[in-house]
């Protein structure tokens, strides 16, 4: 029992400190929360009767355009996090405590896993906080009810497979002041070429024809659908599994960029466990 004891114990303390960190940061949850409250309040508001939402699954009837947007607000919230926390990894790292981390005497891909359970962890605070504000100025969502337990397990997926897609991101980028420029080539295409703002039949019938194809593989557009079709306890077909399925490779791309023994993590880079900058 010492080794899965001391492997929960650590990721209590990743997680808590993580948790800590935050709470000290109001300024980040403000900052998580005005960008979707902004498309939420006034862009949906001023496109209310030129996007026409036609009955569609997984909705039984006309919705407002607000209601519609809702899930891929949801899903912005949690992409940010997980670039933002992808920051963080970066940051831990240039100044050494991801390192420290890594020599921990747990596996290294534990340790990863336990970063991104706090990353999920952080998104899934803000994504609350979003919905309980959203119900406030109006936006009816059915959040209650039998479909609750699977809105969660949507909710906590695609937390995970945004934060595991920050992670890999982490492996890549070796210096922070490339990863600004990073994060706008990865958040706003994968976000606009999403069902996030309309759905992927008014793309086909549009004739954006490449945006559309974009937007069918786009595994945030799956983050966005699985959300969107839990809310109204409805089968969101192959999304959950490719959610799934993106999680599951960006870890394990993440953990194998990390090992030193590849060969380009960040931390091989440095010369192994010397500090950054040192030798004769």
């Amino acid at each position: 029992m010492a080794g899965p004891m001391h492997a929960l114990q650590a990721m209590r303390a990743i997680v808590g400190r993580e948790v800590a960190k935050f709470m000290r940061q109001t300024g980040r949850l403000v900052s998580a929360l005005v960008r979707p409250l902004l498309w939420l309040a006034v862009f949906a508001a001023g496109f209310r009767n030129v996007f026409g939402m036609s009955v569609a699954e997984p909705y039984d009837t006309y919705i407002a355009y607000d209601v519609y947007i809702a899930p891929g607000l949801i899903g912005m919230v949690l992409l940010f996090n997980g670039m933002q926390s992808s920051l963080a990894m970066v940051y831990d790292r240039e100044m050494g405590l991801m390192r420290l981390l890594l020599t921990a005497p747990l596996p290294r891909g534990w340790i990863l896993f336990c970063k991104l359970a706090a990353t999920a962890v952080l998104s899934l605070v803000q994504a609350l906080a979003f919905v309980v504000i959203a119900r406030l100025i109006g936006t009816d969502l059915p959040l209650w009810g039998a479909h609750t337990p699977h809105l969660l397990l949507a909710a906590v997926g695609s937390a995970l497979m945004l934060g595991a897609l920050g992670l890999l991101l982490s492996v890549h980028v070796k210096q922070l002041e490339n990863f600004a420029g990073t994060m706008n080539f990865v958040i706003f295409p994968m976000y606009f070429m999403s069902t996030a703002l309309y759905p992927l039949w008014k793309l086909e019938e549009s004739g954006a024809t490449w945006v559309w194809q974009i937007a069918r593989f786009n595994p945030f557009t799956h983050a966005v659908e699985w959300m969107r079709f839990a809310l109204y306890g409805k089968d969101a077909g192959l999304s959950p599994w490719i959610v799934l399925g993106t999680l599951a490779l960006c870890f394990a791309l993440a953990a194998w960029g990390y090992d030193p023994q590849r060969g380009f993590g960040a931390l091989t880079k440095r010369g192994g466990g010397g500090p950054p900058g040192g030798g004769g």
